[in-house]
């Protein structure tokens, strides 16, 4: 073996050194570098990636494949139940094995799902996007990325495959559990936040799924996208590009969505045009698992694996994941034939190679963490854990008999049926490690220090009799349980239901990858179950633990309440107690919007004049509840809502600023919402969009003032020749409950002359706390005043 050229080595690489580099490898060598390596899975283990079973996977060797050099590891921990000290020390031989028996000893980067926490046996879980979204605290999703990163990192972890981007456009996606919000601002404060959380730590982030992949047709998984240009810049676009901008992410996915008939992962529009040649983009592209295959096998735009390979790779694809099964040999037949300019090749590996230098695997003195292996899953995780899922948690709908008091206060006998009750896969996603891996490995303990809500509830409420029954199951149809349901309800002075859906993959579940559906009405026997239970006269508290929002509107008006969780994680089941009981006054607000019904599906807010109710169709669209929408166990009052000027310049900020009392007997947080639309515009616009919000905390009494200063880029859009422009013109800026409800907004003009988008505006709103007399304290974006 022999080491890389000295000036490599050390700090402070340079573009000549890994160029260097590069001009001393042969192509099997710089091809070994563009492909990852997955270990202990194969086509019948059971799917843990879409297709699996009919790819080939890789059954040679760890020496025998990586003998040329490797560019990464493939989900060591997420792969099987993996002891993580275990875990650490078999990875780090295989990595001392690369640095001492490859030619240029180049240790691999390391990846793992991070979704919901590292996707690991035994590692925190934390709870999935939509609950994010729901808490409207960047600052807090923040952090919990930084946890996950440093566990990460100690375990020898470089990159993380995470987060999610999509802007959800259709309920009945499976995916809708993975993404943050219908709202491509929120989305984008949230996903930038968790981006510098596990940057923080030292960890690659990668953004998924670039691009247009959540606005499949009929929200089927791996369907064909039909979007036009506006709505893939003005809409789909955007939280990518505040990743990377403003985030600064290291490292995006493609979509495994083809737009109008061109595959992501052979568009070089895509993936060098906008994200490198505009945004200014200098990570690695990476390959969803297997998409460059599909190129070839779903797509059909590739006449064999070498085609693909070099459309992928031209298009900005700079490594092939899971494995290598098209960028090996049959690229190297498309070079060394002379059919792919080897510049091509150099270019992404130029891009690989500058990456491992900035996390130091080009080092000379570099080693693998030595050890201990960290806990993975601390009381710091749970503590974290817990605060999300707390403030997460939406109360919908309440009659009044929430809370119920703490320790049987007001109720000495509970009622608790519903399949979830019990469950606690309930609490998780589909890229928890509990309902990804899990299932293959029956018998395996899951791991975690997680309670369902049946036993939280039982702690909580003590001494409380609970009176406990099943009643169906998730999605099996059956009413077998449901006369025993009854009867608990009947003898209990409230009955609380939990129900919802059972995450998995590729039809294993009721949501998640691959799971989506046709209708949008609890699965299975579930909605029988709750109405047989309200129509026993006790009143009625529905839980449901799901990764989408339901047509559950029906619900309002026969259940005493209704609480919603979105996959909480394993805190998740204290904090749904806590909200019963009062210990926990709910803050979370929808992240999206809770449908009516199947047919007016795919639905978003945003949506122009066309988009809402009209005479002329039989559909309607208003949804059960809007986006945005939450109560709490108190009242916040706004009061003075003032604009700093009625004249903006047209590439300027429109400042705001609004007074937030909590006019009840209890603390509470309120979610502060800044809405602002463009009546007239040379295209149509939506009738408003969340252009800032803040998350603020009150004690009874309290009031903060609450300023914003939202930049005009905000109302950017593409016009009719193709350029992203501000207009000027009136435009209407307002304080909002939520996307329905209005409390007060004001009229502001735009002027000056058309103003062209260049990159360099400010994309993201400042917003400021203060004691309503006293002068803002201005803080970072999505930080706590």
């Amino acid at each position: 073996m022999s080491a890389p050229p000295d000036e490599v080595a050390g700090p402070g690489h340079t573009r000549v050194a890994v160029l260097d580099l590069i001009a001393a490898m042969t192509l099997e060598e710089k091809l070994a570098q563009l492909v990852g390596l997955w270990q202990g899975v194969d086509r019948d283990s059971g799917a843990v990636a879409p297709l699996q079973d009919a790819m080939d996977t890789v059954e040679r060797g760890f020496a025998e494949y990586a003998a040329r050099g490797l560019g990464q590891i493939t989900r060591h921990y997420g792969t099987r139940p993996l002891d993580p000290a275990e875990g650490l020390a078999a990875l780090a031989a295989q990595q001392r094995w690369l640095r001492e028996h490859t030619r240029l000893g180049i240790p691999a980067i390391v990846h793992e799902e991070c979704l919901t926490g590292l996707a690991a046996w035994r590692a925190a879980a934390y709870p999935a996007p939509p609950a994010w979204g729901a808490t409207f605290d960047p600052a807090l999703v923040e952090r919990m990325a930084a946890r996950i990163g440093r566990v990460m990192a100690g375990l020898g972890i470089h990159q993380g495959l995470a987060p999610v981007l999509d802007v959800v456009r259709d309920m009945r996606w499976g995916r809708v559990e993975e993404c943050i919000s219908e709202d491509p601002y929120h989305v984008a404060l949230t996903g930038a936040a968790y981006v510098r959380g596990l940057q923080s730590a030292g960890v690659v982030a990668t953004l998924k799924h670039f691009v247009g992949y959540s606005n499949s047709r009929a929200g089927r998984n791996l369907a064909p996208v039909h979007a036009g240009e506006r709505e893939i810049r003005d809409v789909l676009e955007f939280p990518f590009e505040v990743a990377v901008r403003d985030a600064g992410a290291r490292s995006v996915m493609n979509s495994y969505a083809e737009i109008d008939g061109v595959p992501v992962a052979a568009d070089a529009a895509l993936l060098t045009g906008t994200l490198r040649e505009e945004w200014g983009f200098d990570g690695t592209v990476v390959a969803d698992y297997f998409a460059v295959a599909f190129l070839q096998t779903l797509h059909r735009v590739a006449e064999d694996a070498g085609d693909a390979a070099a459309q992928a790779i031209t298009a900005g694809i700079d490594i092939e994941l899971p494995t290598g099964v098209t960028y090996l040999r049959p690229l190297q037949e498309r070079v060394e034939d002379g059919r792919l300019p080897l510049e091509i090749v150099d270019r992404a590996l130029e891009r690989v190679l500058t990456q491992k230098a900035e996390l130091g695997l080009l080092d000379p003195d570099w080693a693998p963490p030595p050890g201990p292996a960290p806990t993975p899953d601390t009381e710091e995780d749970r503590l974290l854990a817990a605060e999300i899922a707390e403030r997460s948690v939406v109360l919908l709908h309440n009659n009044g008999i929430l809370p119920l008091g703490p320790g049987a206060t007001n109720t000495r006998t509970l009622a608790v049926v519903g399949p979830n009750a019990r469950s606690v896969q309930a609490l998780f996603g589909c890229y928890s490690f509990v309902n990804h891996v899990l299932p293959h490995h029956p018998g395996t303990a899951i791991g975690l220090r997680a309670e369902t809500v049946e036993s939280a509830l039982r702690r909580e409420f003590d001494p409380a009799v609970l009176l406990t029954a099943r009643g169906t199951g998730v999605d099996d149809g059956d009413t077998g349980g449901f006369e025993a349901a009854t009867t608990a309800a009947r003898d209990a002075e409230a009955a609380v239901v939990v129900v919802g859906d059972r995450s998995g993959l590729f039809g294993r579940g009721t949501s998640g990858e691959g799971c989506d559906v046709d209708d949008l009405e609890l699965p299975g026997a579930q909605r029988a179950l709750v109405e047989a239970v309200i129509a026993t006269g006790t009143p009625t508290i529905v839980v449901l633990l799901t990764g989408r929002a339901y047509a559950i509107g029906w619900m309002f008006e026969g259940a005493a309440a209704v609480v919603q969780a979105f996959f909480p994680g394993e805190e998740g089941a204290g904090a749904v107690a806590g909200v019963l009981s009062g210990r926990v006054n709910p803050s979370g607000r929808m992240p999206m919007s809770l449908p009516r019904g199947v047919g007016g599906q795919p639905y978003s807010y945003l949506h122009p004049p066309l988009g809402g109710a009209s005479s002329v169709t039989r559909i309607g669209t208003a949804p059960a509840a809007p986006y945005g929408f939450g109560l709490s166990y108190t009242e916040f009052a706004y009061e003075d809502f003032t604009v700093g000027a009625d004249r903006v310049d047209v590439a300027g900020s429109v400042r705001c600023a609004v007074t937030v009392r909590n006019t009840g007997e209890r603390s509470g947080a309120e979610v502060v919402q800044v809405y602002a639309s463009d009546p007239v515009a040379s295209v149509t616009r939506p009738l408003a969009q969340l252009v800032a919000f803040e998350r603020v905390f009150l004690e009874p009494g309290e009031s903060v003032r609450v300023h914003c200063a939202v930049p005009t880029r905000l109302l950017a859009f593409t016009g009719r020749d193709g350029r992203r422009i501000v207009e000027p013109g009136a435009i209407t800026i307002g304080v909002r409950r939520d996307a329905g409800e209005v409390i007060s907004e004001e009229t502001v003009l735009l002027t000056g002359a058309v103003h062209h988008i260049d990159g360099t505006e400010p994309r993201i709103s400042t917003v400021t706390v203060s004691a309503p007399s006293a002068a803002p304290a201005p803080h970072a974006p999505g930080q706590p005043a």
